[in-house]
């Protein structure tokens, strides 16, 4: 029996910590909706992820989640972390990579998170997600939204701007100045008068941005909420909840998903 980076293996078998409550519910669920169990490496991935953001004190900041990535099938991925489950709209099989995640179309697809934009208090709250492969295309095709048409909360993809934010504002907020940035991305704002910003592997805090009120709409991902705009990006993980610390929740997405792709055949 060995301790190597925060896990503890024995033989070639991860323990997973079934005593977290959180922990075991998910699993038993994921599998559930598999229809099979899963390897104890991915276990071990999902147990990590799951303990690591308690320790971090970042778990209960979480109000609406999906690991998009891990279980062996598309219903498994959409059962939720947090939360409400989404509702899938044309997504098939074919579009689900447990590797790398979900992909839009452009066209037709998207999911609803099930939850209002203004769920969580205008000056408390995040968004995130993990890109795995960007958007294409012109216009501007979302990530995730919540917008009611003058007001938005979302993280979105353009050929000029790379990846925007609205942090409950009624312009952009932010944007990583072009490209076509991969990994985790997200806003979180806990003030009135600033929020924080996290692409490219950099934290920007205390952006100067004064809030407008949340938005009274769906988050929809892959799409606006009225379905415009629609993406053909990849996403293997995303989170609407409260305001948090996005490194922490960036260290912990990032190292989830790259455990899941050293665990998965």
């Amino acid at each position: 029996m060995t301790l190597t980076a925060g896990k503890l293996i024995l033989a070639k078998d991860y323990i997973y910590g079934p005593a977290d409550p959180d922990v075991a519910a998910y699993i038993a669920a994921v599998e559930t909706a598999d229809g099979q169990g899963l390897e104890e490496e991915v276990k071990a991935a999902y147990s990590n992820f799951i303990t690591g953001c308690k320790a971090d004190g970042i778990w209960n900041a979480i109000k609406a989640s999906c690991i998009l990535a891990g279980a062996r099938t598309l219903s498994g991925a959409l059962v939720p972390l947090v939360g409400t489950a989404p509702t899938n709209f044309n997504f098939v099989a074919a579009d689900y990579n447990r590797k790398t995640g979900l992909k839009g179309d452009n066209s037709a697809k998207n999911l609803n998170a099930n939850r209002l934009g203004d769920a969580d208090p205008t000056n408390n709250q995040h968004q995130s997600i993990y890109v795995s492969t960007s958007a294409t295309g012109g216009g501007y095709p979302q990530y995730i939204s919540s917008s009611d048409g003058s007001r938005f909360r979302n993280i979105a993809w353009n050929i000029g701007l790379g990846i925007y934010v609205f942090p409950n504002t009624t312009s952009i907020g932010a944007d990583s100045g072009g490209g076509s940035p991969t990994g985790f991305t997200g806003h979180s704002r806990d003030n009135a008068s600033t929020f924080d910003f996290f692409v490219n592997s950099t934290l920007t805090a205390d952006i100067n941005q004064g809030s407008s009120a949340a938005p009274n709409a769906d988050t929809v991902l892959f799409s606006l909420s009225d379905g415009t705009n629609r993406s053909n990006g990849r996403i293997a993980f995303y989170s609407i909840g409260e305001a948090l610390d996005l490194a922490l929740l960036d260290a912990r997405v990032s190292t989830l998903i790259s455990d899941l792709g050293a665990a998965i055949p």
